[in-house]
This record gives C-alpha cells, sequence and structure tokens, in this order.
C-alpha cells in the first residue's frame, strides 16, 4: 500500500468511527428541524411549499426483513430493496443482473450452476459440498441452500430484500455476511395475466407469461413459464460455434386456498432446466506453432489481452445444466393471540458443470474440470407472531436435512499428461526418451516406426473426488421488540443452532481404462521389458497427489462432526419524530462448521462473525426525499474460502481459513423530485483487512486487504412523459460504477487482482443501462427499447489459471458486452 493509500484509509477508517456517533448527533438537528414550526402555506413562497399532490409522495415500502410486516424507513437494520421497476429497469432475469446495482453485494454468476455471493466482503466460493455459503438466500422465507440451486431465473417475483450484515438470529445458519430474501406474488382473486417478450442483438429470445385464475372468492392459481435462448456473444475462432450460449426454461405454479377466514394455505412448485456449454476461457499465453510447448514457468508480463484475442475450445462433453424442482407448503393460521405459519419445503436439482482449463483447443495441452453434484433437502419452520401495545414478538423452531453427492474431476488426454510430464521435469531420466518428449509420445513415435496398431496417444484420462454429505440443522428462535416509550424501542433477539454432517471422501487412482489395455498389451509384448519398466510404472496419479491423498487411495474416508451456536442480537431505535430514527445494533452471524472436500478428514469449525452498527433513517416528506446512513463494524473468525493452493506441483482447490476485520459505511437516498422525475442512489465504503492469515505457500497477510474495493455506487433517474391520449412514456438511466479492488501478496496466485502490462484483473469498472417505454392508457399494452452497458464497457473479470503451473497456459474471463434490444408486453 503507498503512503497516500495509507492516510486515505486511516482517514476513511476515523471517518467510520465518527459515524458511529452521527446519528446521536444527527438527532439534535433531526429534533430541531421538527420543533421548529413549518410556516403556514401562506407564509411560504411558491419554491418553499410542499406539493400536496399524492401523485409525487414517496410511496411506502413495506418489507418483512425482522419477520415482521413493516415499513421499511421503521427497520433498524442496512436494507436495500430490489423492485419490480428496478428489475425492469436493468432487464434482470436472475440474481447475477443485480451485481452491479446493489453496493455491497457481489453475485459470481459466470458459472450459474456455481454461483458465489458475498456481501460486505463477506463470501464463499460454494462449489465444495463440505463448506457452505456466507450469505443466506431464501425464498418465500425458505431457506435455499446450496449454491447449486440459489441462482435461478426469476418467476413472478415481487421484490427482493438484501439485508446487510450478519443475520443469524433472524435468518439462522448460513447468513453471516447477511441475507437475500426474495418474496414471490400470490395468487390473487383477480383474473389478470400477462406476457412479455424481449427480442435483442446476439440472438436474444426471451418470453415470460403469467396467468391468474380464481375458482372463487377462497381459491385461486397462479401459473409463471419462461423461456430464454442466445446465440452467445463469444464464438470459438476455429469452428465457429458459440461458447457461451443461454439455454433455460424455468416454471411455476402456485395455489392459495381459504380455508376459513383464519387460515390460508399456499402451496407453490417451482421448475428449472437449464442446459447449455460452460463458461468459455480466452488464452492470454501466446503458443508457438504445435506441437511446441509455451514458455514454462509462465512470463506474466508477457500476457495477451484476452478482449483482443481470439477463443478456442474443445472441451469434450462440454456441458452447464441443472434440473431443479421445489415444492413449498405454507398454512397461515390466525388466532386471538397472533398468528401461526408452518413452513414444508423440499428441493432438490442435479447440477453437471465441465468447463474449459487451458484455453486452447490442443489436445496435448488439453485440462478440463468438471463438478456433478445431486442434492436434496427439506426444511420445516413453525414460527409463532405476537404484539401487543408494548411488544412485538417472534418465535419458533426450524429443522433442515440435506443429503449431497458430488464428484470433483479433473480431464486430461495422455497426450496432455505428456506435456505435463515435461513441463514439471517428471519424466523418469532412466527412460531412453529424446528431451522435450514424454513417455506416452516416445512409446507412440516408437509404435508407429514398427507397424504396430495400438495407440498411447489420444486416451481419456480422469481423476475424481467422490464426496458425500448427509446433514441436519435444528434451531429454536424468539425476537422480541419492546416498545418502552412511544419513541424507544428496544429489541433482544436469540437463536440456538445445532448443526450435525456425515462426510466422506473418496479418491481412486486415475481412470484411463483404453490407455490401460494397450500398456497391458504392450507388456505381454514384451516391448515395455525392452525399456526396463512395467506397465504399473506408468500408471501414475497427475491431479491428486498430494501425500493425504495418496494415502487414502482407494479407501473411503468417513467422519462426522457436530457444532452447536448461540446467535444473539440486540438493537436500540429511538424516533426522533414521524420521520427520523436513529439505531445502534450489535449482532453476531453463524455459518456452520464442515470439511474440506480434497483432503479426507480434515474439517473445520464454525465461523463467527460479530457486527456493531449504527445509522441514521430520515424521512423529509415537504421535500419529498428520504435517506438512511449506517457505519459498521466487524470482526470475522475463521473465515472458510475456496482457494488455489499452488504449494504442489498439480494445484488443487483447498478450503482455507483467516481471521478478517473491517469498516463500514452504507447510504441509499430516494428523491421524488417533482411528479415525473425521480433520482435514488445507494453507496457503499468498507476497509476490509486480514487479522490473521498465513496461506498455505507460507505468506503472512496481517494487514494486507481482503480484496475489496474501498467503494462501489449506484444511482438511478427516471423521468415520466405524460402524452394528451393518457398513455405515457418513461425514461430510466442507471449506473453502477465499483472500485478497483485492493491487491494482497496472493491476489496474483488466485487470479483476482493484479497489474500486467496488457491489461489488469479487478480493476474499477463502470456499467450504465438505458431504457424507455411506452404504456398505453389502460395499462395494457406496451412497448420498451432497452440497453444494457451501454458503453460497451469490458473488463477482464478473472484469471483461469489452473492449467498455468501445468503446461504453462493460462485463461481469462470477460465481462458481458453490450446488448440492446426491444419488449413488447400484454396485460389483461
Amino acid at each position: 500500500m503507498s503512503l497516500n493509500q495509507h492516510i486515505l484509509a486511516l482517514s476513511l477508517r476515523r471517518a467510520i468511527i465518527g459515524a458511529c456517533v452521527l446519528p446521536f448527533a444527527t438527532a439534535a438537528w433531526a429534533q430541531d428541524a421538527v420543533d421548529a414550526d413549518t410556516p403556514p402555506p401562506a407564509q411560504q413562497s411558491a419554491a418553499q411549499a410542499p406539493s400536496t399532490n399524492s401523485a409525487v409522495t414517496l410511496d411506502t415500502v413495506v418489507v418483512t426483513a425482522q419477520s415482521r410486516e413493516q415499513q421499511l424507513q421503521d427497520v433498524p437494520i442496512a436494507l436495500q430493496v430490489v423492485n419490480e421497476q428496478l428489475l425492469q429497469d436493468i432487464t434482470a432475469e436472475d440474481m447475477g443482473d443485480l451485481d452491479a446495482f446493489v453496493p455491497g453485494l457481489v453475485v459470481g454468476s459466470t458459472q450459474p450452476t456455481q454461483p458465489s455471493f458475498q456481501l460486505r466482503g463477506i463470501s464463499t466460493g460454494d462449489f465444495g459440498i463440505g463448506t457452505d455459503p456466507a450469505v443466506g438466500v431464501y425464498v418465500d422465507g425458505v431457506y435455499a441452500g446450496r449454491g447449486g440451486g440459489t441462482l435461478l431465473p426469476f418467476t413472478d417475483v415481487e421484490r427482493i430484500e438484501i439485508l446487510k450484515g450478519p443475520q443469524g438470529t433472524l435468518f439462522g445458519r448460513n447468513s453471516a455476511a447477511g441475507a437475500v430474501s426474495i418474496i414471490t406474488r400470490r395468487p390473487t382473486s383477480q383474473v389478470e395475466g400477462h406476457a412479455n417478450l424481449r427480442v435483442g442483438n446476439h440472438g436474444k429470445r426471451y418470453l415470460e407469461a403469467m396467468l391468474n385464475a380464481p375458482a372463487d372468492d377462497k381459491i385461486a392459481f397462479r401459473m409463471n413459464a419462461l423461456v430464454n435462448r442466445s446465440d452467445g456473444w463469444l464464438q470459438d475462432a476455429a469452428t465457429g460455434v458459440d461458447l457461451n450460449p443461454e439455454d433455460n426454461w424455468a416454471t411455476r405454479a402456485a395455489f392459495r386456498m381459504d380455508v376459513s377466514e383464519a387460515t390460508q394455505v399456499l402451496l407453490s412448485w417451482d421448475h428449472e432446466n437449464l442446459d447449455q456449454k460452460s463458461r468459455p476461457s480466452t488464452g492470454i499465453v501466446s503458443l508457438p506453432a504445435s506441437p511446441g510447448l509455451p514458455m514454462f514457468p509462465v512470463d506474466t508480463d508477457a500476457y495477451l489481452d484476452p478482449r483482443d484475442q481470439p477463443t478456442y475450445s474443445d472441451v469434450i462433453d462440454n456441458e452447464e445444466s441443472r434440473r431443479f424442482n421445489g415444492v413449498t407448503l405454507i398454512v397461515d393460521h390466525a388466532t386471538g393471540w397472533g398468528s401461526f405459519t408452518s413452513t414444508s419445503a423440499w428441493r432438490g436439482f442435479d447440477t453437471v458443470n465441465r468447463a474449459e482449463e487451458d484455453a486452447t483447443n490442443r489436445r496435448y495441452l488439453y485440462i478440463d474440470t468438471a463438478n456433478r453434484e445431486r442434492n436434496s433437502s427439506w426444511y420445516q419452520e413453525f414460527k409463532f407472531a405476537g404484539s401487543s401495545d408494548r411488544i412485538d414478538w417472534v418465535a419458533g423452531a426450524s429443522y433442515y436435512q440435506e443429503s449431497a453427492r458430488q464428484s470433483s474431476e479433473v480431464n486430461l488426454f495422455s497426450d496432455s499428461v505428456d506435456s505435463a510430464m515435461v513441463q514439471l521435469g517428471a519424466v523418469p531420466p532412466t527412460l531412453p526418451i529424446p528431451p522435450g518428449m514424454g513417455p506416452f509420445g516416445f512409446g507412440q513415435m516408437l509404435l508407429d516406426a514398427n507397424g504396430i496398431p495400438l495407440n498411447l496417444l489420444g486416451n481419456p484420462w480422469n481423476e475424481a473426488y467422490q464426496n458425500t454429505l448427509d446433514s441436519k440443522a435444528y434451531a429454536l428462535y424468539g425476537d422480541v421488540i419492546w416498545h418502552a416509550t412511544d419513541k424507544l424501542n428496544l429489541t433482544f433477539g436469540l437463536r440456538y443452532t445445532r448443526d450435525e454432517k456425515d462426510f466422506s471422501w473418496f479418491n481412486d487412482h486415475r481412470s484411463a481404462p483404453e490407455l490401460d489395455a494397450t500398456l497391458y498389451a504392450l507388456e505381454q509384448m514384451g516391448v515395455l521389458a525392452m525399456l526396463g519398466i512395467t506397465a504399473q510404472d506408468l500408471m501414475f496419479d497427475l491431479a491428486f497427489t498430494d501425500p493425504v491423498s495418496m494415502a487414502n487411495k482407494g479407501i473411503i474416508t468417513r467422519d462426522s462432526n457436530s457444532w452447536s451456536d448461540v446467535s444473539p442480537r440486540f438493537v436500540a431505535d429511538y424516533h426522533l419524530n414521524d420521520n427520523a430514527m436513529v439505531f445502534a445494533s450489535l449482532a453476531k452471524g453463524y455459518k456452520a462448521g464442515g470439511f474440506n472436500s480434497f483432503q479426507p478428514g480434515a474439517s473445520f469449525d464454525n465461523e463467527d462473525v460479530w457486527n456493531f452498527e449504527t445509522g441514521i433513517k430520515q424521512s423529509l416528506p415537504q421535500y419529498r426525499l428520504e435517506f438512511d446512513a449506517s457505519a459498521y463494524y466487524y470482526v470475522y473468525d475463521n473465515r472458510q474460502a475456496i482457494r488455489l493452493d499452488t504449494t504442489g506441483d498439480i494445484p488443487r482447490y483447498i478450503t482455507d481459513t483467516s481471521d478478517q476485520e473491517a469498516y463500514g459505511l452504507d447510504f441509499a437516498a430516494r428523491w421524488q423530485a417533482t411528479e415525473a422525475f425521480g433520482l435514488d442512489f445507494n453507496a457503499a465504503f468498507i476497509d476490509a483487512s486480514y487479522k490473521d492469515y498465513v496461506t498455505p505457500e507460507g505468506t503472512s497477510l496481517n494487514g494486507q486487504p481482503t480484496g475489496e474495493p474501498y467503494w462501489s455506487f449506484a444511482a438511478g433517474a427516471n423521468y415520466v412523459w405524460e402524452l394528451g391520449d393518457g398513455s405515457d412514456i418513461r425514461f430510466s438511466l442507471r449506473h453502477a460504477y465499483r472500485g478497483a479492488r485492493r491487491c494482497s501478496d496472493e491476489s496474483l496466485s488466485q487470479g483476482t487482482c493484479a497489474g500486467f502490462p496488457a491489461f489488469e484483473v479487478g480493476g474499477a469498472q463502470n456499467r450504465s443501462d438505458l431504457r424507455a417505454s411506452w404504456t398505453s392508457s389502460d395499462d395494457r399494452w406496451g412497448v420498451a427499447m432497452y440497453g444494457t452497458n451501454v458503453f460497451d464497457n469490458r473488463y477482464v473479470t478473472g484469471l483461469h489459471t489452473y492449467g498455468t503451473d501445468v503446461f504453462g497456459t493460462t485463461g481469462a474471463t470477460v465481462s458481458e458486452p453490450r446488448f440492446y434490444g426491444v419488449e413488447l408486453s400484454a396485460k389483461f
């Protein structure tokens, strides 16, 4: 860190500490603003007079962030609500499209079956079933579970509540960083329906439709369906085949029945089918003419800019697919003392993701990784709630059961195994092989020279870790808001959780049946004996060769563990007046312990996050303005992370732990300037660093940044132009900014943050979206034109370094280009 950066960090840290008392310092100002009598309208100038037109007042936003219906400005939590209008403005189709427009939230959606979620710098790359996510995703109050089943297409979404900071008391396990709560629409007693058709560049075709059909006042059905297709914006330079097309469809059906005036039953079913190619990788290393090998070790200063390079892929069975089903039953019953809600849910999915790792189409450099997972879960919650003049309370119990099976694979060919042995200097010196050749290539040369019709090259080679997980989680919780006075509320919440997990590992020797058959044939012919070797000498492992894996080859290893946690929260909020509130809170978040999927017998303990926060929420109705701000500090112990371990000759993914801390600020504002014109703004600042962390390579990162940029923000402006016939045209402009990642000494090896002569990874990013829509006077017809990333900003978002230390090849991922199109809509 430079001296100027260090001074900036210290200054901002002091500002955040000072901001902890900002709400209370602001209290006097806000109170004075209310106590000072507002001049009567007759004494105000036209410029000062507040509008009395209800059309220009700010909409009241109702949320359920605290398991109760409350107005957004009354909730003492840093919270951003994504409504239907924002989803339309940015043409959002899943959570990945919100990535830039919710400051503090990062959604890695390049691989929809292996997404990552991050809030306030806290995340877990969740593709190993031994770990759990740090950001909980919930759909209608149901925990969505593991990453493979969380990034689903939006179907009939009413709003999304993003709760920042640990939510262990209200939401439970695996919400150490926060929670994303998706709320869908329920069937209504009104006949209605709509259809939206979107077509755009890169062959985009998106069709979504809904039908709500009540049988009578007490029974109603609601059905949604969507189909999403595109040709992809990246093509193989050799074949012209689309490398990243979209191909999925989804349905949702909901049934509502009012059993009585006090009891309602809601049954819903969700299904999604995803079947497309896996994420591509663009090579950034200059390659010599075939069959030459790349320079080794890699000269990173010679990396090429992937935005200017052709992309090649030769992944066998290139696939990213998912079949998902979910069923939820919710029973709400009102009583004289409050309400009772039972939520029962089952979710199941199967995923396959086989992805390019060498970023070439050369068989002798071939390597891919595959993740195959089957998962099913059951969730049951009983919740009781009530209120009186003095208290609002919620209490409940929940049970969660999960069964998961996963295969994590590395796939090569005997040709590329030869290349890896040459690059790593692993060719046995006792073999009479010319320099630069491997045993299989040399053997093939001898076979061809002697007319022996056997093949040592072109044979598939597979190595895999097989894992199983059976887990259970039990929880009891309660949360009470005590209205101590007319202005002061005190909240105390507590959740007890117990997690129990059974885990297994199985890593057999490599599988290459075609190659082995050839080797045994050569052994029988006496050819191998002439070289002084046996077939067994060439049956070695390449990918999983660390000491622990080698000691457990062909052995099923099992382990069980359990963890318990108590997660409290304490909140005090004081209403200075009807339009201003200050609050302070102390809350704990919890993520269950787990197992390292690639190291038999290795487990790790719980993650704990303690977060102190203070803030203010202020409405100024006379100016049609509201804003909120909060400052926080958290300590994050035993953070679990998936990282690439480069200590061995062959890199491998492991689960690593560290301790972190962070200071931060969140700010949000909405202003309805006129009846036609509105503005909104959200911003986040964070200074996150490692407290205690030594990497597997032995590098101490104590005091170094975790990679989070200091600043990110999102701003929007909209204008509605009413036409003479009662129809209107709405214009919206939205811009998002995320600052440059702050690099540490490990950033380059992880491919997350680095600067090279040709490009940088983790640099500052900007995105601007435009939308113009016409709506008929009866709101039945609509036409819109949209553009996302209209300035076509392209960024290198990550490096694929799995093949770097094996072959000398490196790939890179580039962000999406500009998209534009037309949308037609109809309602009844």
